[in-house]
């Protein structure tokens, strides 16, 4: 297809088939006033109810009433005048719809106080679902016998995270939702690329957008690492350990705009693209630091696959845990081993090693995201509960006594390593950038996609972690939803476990596939005639789609598994293994490699002021990655020998 047929493409192109479809080519339409009711009351009448009688209580029988009739009156008349802003730029026969809240205020009101309403609208429904969370607590403890409020709460908790992640409100006052009511379709629809379609580097072309890509990294970074940082937090206390959480995402955050535009050599917007972290160091720096950086990559990816075995082994325990301690008492002797379910869990990652390279796994990433926002949403409710319920915040400035100064350095160096675990993803940073469509351009794109997920995470991070460090003091497990300082609701623990397997089971593939890739690639230029390497199979199974296998890939992927799941049953110490891992990879992959190919890439003189800077700040972050590497490790030889 031509590129002038392609700008001259007409905005709306019409159906013979205009019966069925609406003027944007959707389905027609079919919901009508008795199903907007529905749906308005659905969202109106929640949790909120539950407090009116105390809200009046405190108003009075003539403030009470009138202040609900006031609200009422208020929400009917902002709803009336939001229902004209549903199509533009006429409310009955404008061309474009508003299918959101956020799509209407970014077309009458602009990007800037588009980005404002967004950050508000996410705080609430966050908001509401710790609310939700609360109020389920609530519920089971005071109605054991019949969890009605608790199921309702916890099925609307689950449904806010939804909306939150796809840009949908669900909640009082109705204007947030009257733009998502009527926009309402009798079906979804699947999005496909014309067939044809390539990049300027002759591959097909690329579709990933600002979302998907904060899916993928949000995918990346909330994982193992986030169960840990109550623990971490309990360690370095109330000051070290909120400050060090926002300097590692200072770090990321200045690691990744670097990084993002070394994408395209030479130019970030024209040049050549580098299709892994990998191959732009090769380029930029050359084939004696490509050997290094590529073994330091393997080895921080092939280990932190090894730690979600070892999590997931130890949320599937800790579900039979939860359910013997509700049934025998929580003093029960409910021992499981690991080996088992690590086991299950390497045969589940065989089967979705398949999965031909990331461009293929959007809806792993968007599953496994909205399954990191439910556990990280889980366990920070359970801490407010907890501190409620305790009615003091615990805790010290300088964090849990040791016996002596030397334990106490120790674990205070193995939690800079947990912590600096919980962040970095610049390893896979490129590997997202390579699914980005352009325009806009792909380095713009990330940059913005870096900046919302590392807010959103570090958000998640500090409240989990410090919630969870004043809910438990110096009895903070190391692990917040498998350590049991929660024991009730029972069945939500179980389900956050739940939502950590199927995250972790998305996040082993974000983390080997980069790995599969780059083997795909070398042996495929080593043997380019070899039909073990090369030759692709077709498969039909029953009741699923015809798909392509290699023989090669199910052997390496396999072995790849395979040994993962070996290493983990050998080293089953989360967190320990947790901070080697952040160690590592933290400021060789994370900070000097990326500040070198910025060197590079920007032709930065010795000794400038950005060199200068620059450099310190790599060598400030050594020296931590350094103390988090030697009390990792001390840690784990103390596990291993005791």
């Amino acid at each position: 297809m031509s590129e002038e047929s392609v700008h001259h493409r007409p905005l709306i192109q019409h159906s013979s088939s205009h019966a069925l479809l609406g003027e944007e080519n959707h389905f027609r339409r079919r919901g009508n006033v008795w199903s907007a009711v529905a749906h308005i009351i659905t969202g109106v009448i929640g949790a909120g109810v539950l407090s009116l009688a105390w809200s009046v209580a405190q108003l009075g029988w003539i403030g009470g009433p009138i202040t609900i009739i006031l609200f009422a009156f208020t929400t009917f008349l902002s709803a009336y005048f939001l229902s004209d802003c549903h199509k533009f730029p006429h409310p009955q026969h404008g061309i474009i719809r508003s299918s959101s809240y956020m799509d209407a205020v970014k077309l009458y009101l602009g990007e800037t106080r588009h980005r404002l309403c967004g950050g508000l609208v996410l705080t609430s429904l966050f908001g509401t679902t710790i609310a939700y969370i609360i109020t389920s607590t609530t519920s089971i403890r005071y109605d054991n016998d019949k969890d009605h409020n608790a199921i309702t709460s916890f099925l609307r908790h689950q449904f806010c995270i939804l909306a939150a992640g796809f840009n949908y409100g669900e909640w009082n006052p109705l204007s947030w939702m009257l733009g998502e009511k009527m926009a309402v379709q009798n079906s979804l629809q699947i999005a496909r690329n014309g067939r044809g379609a390539y990049d300027d580097d002759g591959r097909v072309k690329r579709t990933g957008t600002l979302w998907s890509a904060v899916a993928h990294i949000i995918t990346a970074i909330i994982g193992a690492g986030v169960l840990s940082l109550a623990w971490s937090t309990s360690q370095l206390g109330w000051i070290a350990g909120p400050v060090f959480l926002l300097f590692c995402a200072f770090v990321t955050y200045i690691s990744s705009f670097l990084l993002s535009d070394c994408y395209r050599i030479l130019d970030p917007v024209t040049g050549k693209r580098n299709y892994s972290y990998i191959s732009a160091v090769r380029i930029y720096l050359g084939n004696k630091r490509t050997w290094l950086a590529g073994f330091l990559q393997f080895l921080s990816l092939y280990g932190a696959c090894t730690a979600y075995v070892i999590t997931t082994a130890t949320c599937l325990r800790a579900i039979l845990k939860s359910n013997c301690y509700h049934k025998e008492g929580h003093q029960a002797p409910c021992k499981y081993g690991d080996s088992m379910y690590m086991v299950l869990f390497g045969l589940v990652q065989v089967v979705m090693s398949f999965i031909p390279d990331l461009h293929n796994m959007v809806w792993v990433s968007v599953v496994a995201a909205i399954m990191s926002f439910t556990y990280a949403s889980i366990g920070l409710g359970l801490g407010i509960t907890t501190v409620i319920q305790n009615g003091r915040i615990m805790g010290s400035v300088t964090g849990v006594p040791a016996s002596n100064i030397v334990d106490k350095l120790w674990l205070v160096f193995q939690a800079l390593g947990d912590i600096a675990f919980a962040y970095p993803y610049t390893v896979i940073l490129l590997e997202i950038q390579d699914t980005l469509k352009s325009p806009p351009p792909e380095n713009n794109t990330m940059k913005k996609a870096s900046m919302i997920a590392i807010l959103i995470t570090t958000f998640f991070y500090l409240c989990c972690a410090c919630f969870g460090y004043a809910a438990f003091g110096d009895q903070t497990p190391g692990n917040l939803l498998t350590g049991f300082g929660f024991f009730e609701p029972y069945w939500l623990i179980d389900f956050a476990n739940a939502c950590i397997v199927l995250h972790l089971v998305g996040g082993y593939q974000i983390y080997c596939q980069p790995i599969y890739g780059a083997v795909d690639r070398w042996c495929s230029r080593k043997y380019p005639n070899n039909g073990f390497v090369n030759n692709l199979f077709r498969l039909k199974l029953p009741l699923l789609p015809a798909f392509q296998i290699n023989m090669f890939r199910i052997c390496f992927r396999t072995a790849y598994v395979i040994s993962t799941t070996g290493l983990a049953i050998l080293f089953p110490y989360f967190n320990q293994v947790l901070g080697v891992l952040g160690a590592l990879s933290f400021w060789p992959l994370a900070i000097y490699f990326p500040v070198e190919m910025y060197f590079v890439q920007k032709k930065i003189e010795a000794w400038s002021r950005k060199w200068i800077v620059l450099r310190t700040f790599s060598l400030f972050c050594f020296l931590v990655s350094l103390l988090g590497l030697v009390g990792s490790l001390e840690g784990i030889i103390s596990e291993k020998l005791s």
